[in-house]
């Protein structure tokens, strides 16, 4: 059985949480009684309606504005963050922009836009997050990587790299870290369905979900807080799958 407060007296960093999967994650780590940092670049007004929600339930939770491909503003925000709680515990880096198009329609600026929204920005604030949880003798880095990653997919050459590139930052740091006392994983989201986000892949729709459904945000967000919380302690360095046998990993 779950604590449903396992990470009271804890504080986390989740980036772009201001809807869908992240927005998800950060409510569910505010439930776990983590405080919580809500990130954005720029949609102040959604920031504060996610600070308002975990306020409203009795969280603990503050707005930071950040385009975390910048290395300034990323530790501006770790900054704010201990400075406002205290420590800081856990980081989800969850930004990412996703295209879909064949690859000879992808020009060099959008695949260095795809790489550095998801790997430099996963690199700036896990270096900057890891000397504080290194002080503490503790804590947890989760990256939300995604299938396309693992799997072959039409037309998605640069998510597919940059989140490949995000598994084997995951495993290089999970074992960097581990004596250091801090974990490394990855969840790698299926299909996941929510209301700022209805249209379905075409690689989805060309192979049926096994589980017969598109997941849920809170769904990702259950395997994030138990990978944050005392029952992923001995997991690490972890590509995790959460998308209804879409896509298996045996190993």
């Amino acid at each position: 059985m779950q604590n449903t407060q396992e990470l009271v007296g804890k504080a986390a960093i989740v980036t772009g949480s201001v809807r869908g999967i992240g927005r998800a994650v950060a409510i569910g780590l505010a439930d776990a009684g983590a405080a919580v940092v809500i990130n954005a670049r720029n949609s102040a007004d959604a920031a504060d309606a996610v600070v308002a929600e975990i306020e409203a339930a009795g969280g603990r939770a503050m707005v930071h504005l950040a385009d975390v491909t910048e290395a300034k503003e990323v530790a501006a925000m770790v900054d704010a963050a201990v400075g406002e709680f205290g420590r800081l515990d856990m980081l989800v880096n969850n930004v990412a922009r996703r295209i879909a198009q064949p690859v000879t329609e992808t020009s060099f600026d959008d695949w260095r836009d795809v790489l550095a929204s998801t790997l430099n920005s996963a690199f700036l604030c896990s270096k900057a997050a890891i000397p504080h949880m290194e002080r503490q003798g503790r804590g947890a880095i989760v990256n939300i990587g995604g299938v396309s990653g693992q799997a072959g997919v039409a037309n998605r050459s640069a998510v597919a790299t940059a989140k490949a590139g995000l598994s084997g930052m995951t495993g290089a740091l999970a074992v960097e870290l581990a004596p250091l006392g801090i974990t490394v994983n990855c969840v790698a989201p299926g299909h996941i369905a929510h209301h700022d986000r209805t249209e379905v892949s075409a690689h989805f729709q060309q192979r049926a979900i096994p589980l017969g459904r598109s997941g849920k945000p809170e769904e990702i967000a259950a395997m994030v807080r138990l990978l944050c919380g005392p029952g992923g302690g001995y997991v690490s360095g972890e590509t995790i799958h959460v998308n209804g046998a879409w896509h298996t990993s045996i190993a």
